[in-house]
């Protein structure tokens, strides 16, 4: 055989690729062109990091602030790992100022909050506590000071005790937009975006249904039906509220967790199965909102355990809204399917990966289908992602870092896919990470870390982790790199 050089072989082996591959499209990358280094977001995107009330204030009796069902629900034995209560969390009641620091330093533009609804009203109505307002003039006027736009959340799980059957009863739904059109009148001048609540799932099914959360009750199913109802009547109601005491500039919409389904494949016929179980398997929530009726598939299922439905209702419900925020962490896949419904949801094998937390599986391109399955139904002015982000099982190395390198790559994956959504032309007009800080994580306790912060919950100390380095450059490029 004929000796050959290395350089011959090069171009032999060149030339067959190319035979091999004519006719074929094939990514520039092949042929030695680089793909972009950046994903660059549109000019006038917004960054920001997003908190819950109850999860990091602490200052659970100061100041006149009344007991939430959560304080009741962590209190009572068995109910949270190790029995962690919200009582201290992060202590932000008091070092809020140190935590609109940490979001200076990062350069975000907007900081999603909540408003503790028992530290207005202590009892969820009647007498408004002077010093809980003060408190929340102060957070808002110390981070517009710092150039950072303050989201509102109206209702972030922490019901007030103080009201009567809790979201059993019809009268919390008025109880609430009350409570709204009050906080959205003394902030109205310097907050524009307010969200009425969120999760609707979290507070109904998971506290009434299912008994995770408080108040942990197991209740049969038209009773949990009910509840959906009068959480969304409350969201309704409040958006009415804001509307009529804010001024007209004021942005009014919410915080859901509606499922999101992924189709399996990008096929024409997978991608109207991915919408279609869009609709249906979020009908009692935001389906509802957005239409502003209880769709046939939804009635049918329920039969005799569907809700009751006051004259008006359903109008309120669908008020319309500015915007709609979507709380993203996990995908649903799903198929085309020859079933009346028209799709199919393929369950996780056990193998499916998925963060600390084993309720987040990894699916990045949940943020994608998130976004377009609910613009494609139904042509909302807006998007903003929420919340989106992961537990990790962060710990402080021999060199005081927190390398949290999982979080990194589960949110650079999925701020991958938003970028997709962008660039698709759908109107996301920002993103809030979940979360700021380590905190309260509901019945899990201080179990999982979600925050960009490390804390120390002994001494409150907190430490920007890897994440919170990606994230800032992140936000000072706009573009995930």
């Amino acid at each position: 055989m004929k000796a050959i050089t290395r350089r011959q072989f090069g171009k032999t082996a060149a030339a067959a690729a190319a035979a091999t591959y004519a006719g074929l499209v094939l990514p520039k990358v092949a042929f030695g062109e680089p793909l972009p280094k950046r994903l660059e977001y549109p000019k006038g995107f917004l960054w920001g990091c997003a908190t819950a009330s109850y999860q990091i204030e602490g200052g659970a009796q100061a100041d006149g602030r009344g007991s939430s069902l959560w304080d009741t629900f962590s209190h009572t034995p068995g109910k949270t790992y190790h029995g962690d209560t919200g009582d201290v969390a992060d202590d932000s009641y008091h070092l809020y100022k140190e935590d609109v620091r940490l979001l200076k330093a990062l350069g975000v533009q907007t900081y999603r909050m909540s408003i503790s609804w028992s530290r207005v009203f202590p009892t969820g109505t009647g007498q408004v506590n002077p010093k809980g307002l003060d408190y929340y003039n102060h957070v808002v006027d110390e981070l517009l000071a710092n150039g950072i736009t303050p989201y509102v959340t109206m209702f972030h799980w922490d019901t007030p005790a103080g009201l009567q059957g809790g979201w059993q009863s019809r009268d919390t739904s008025k109880a609430f937009a009350d409570y709204a059109g009050y906080m959205a009148k003394h902030l109205g001048d310097r907050v524009k975006h307010f969200m009425t609540t969120n999760e609707f799932v979290c507070f109904t099914d998971l506290g009434y249904k299912i008994g995770q959360f408080a108040p942990g009750f197991k209740l049969p199913d038209a009773q949990v039906n009910q509840i959906r109802h009068h959480g969304i009547l409350a969201h309704g109601l409040g958006v009415q509220a804001i509307r009529a005491n804010a001024p007209s500039d004021a942005q009014v919409g919410l915080a859901e967790n509606a499922t999101v389904f992924a189709p399996v494949m990008e096929t024409d016929a997978d991608i109207a199965a991915a919408q279609k179980a869009t609709r249906i398997e979020n009908a009692p929530f935001l389906t509802a909102l957005m239409e502003g009726k209880y769709i046939d598939e939804y009635l049918k299922h329920e039969g005799a355990n569907g809700p009751k439905v006051e004259e008006g209702d359903m109008k309120a419900i669908g008020s319309p809204l500015d915007f709609i925020g979507l709380n993203v962490y996990t995908p649903q896949y799903v198929r085309a399917s020859d079933t009346p419904e028209g799709y199919a949801v393929i369950p996780y094998p056990t193998s499916f990966p998925h963060m600390a937390s084993p309720w987040i599986l990894l699916g990045p391109e949940s943020l994608y289908w998130a976004v377009r399955n609910v613009c494609d139904l139904w042509k909302p002015k807006g998007i903003y992602i929420t919340e989106n982000g992961c537990s990790s099982d962060d710990v402080i190395n021999s060199a005081g870092r927190i390398d949290d390198t999982d979080r990194v790559m589960y949110l650079r994956n999925h701020l991958s896919h938003l970028y997709r959504a962008a660039m698709e032309g759908y109107p996301v007009k920002g993103y809030f990470l979940w979360s700021l800080l380590d905190n309260f994580e509901w019945a899990d306790g201080y179990s999982k870390r979600f925050g960009i912060h490390y804390v120390d919950f002994k001494t409150q100390k907190r430490t920007p982790k890897l994440s919170a380095e990606w994230y800032k450059q992140t936000i000072a490029t706009n573009a995930v790199e």
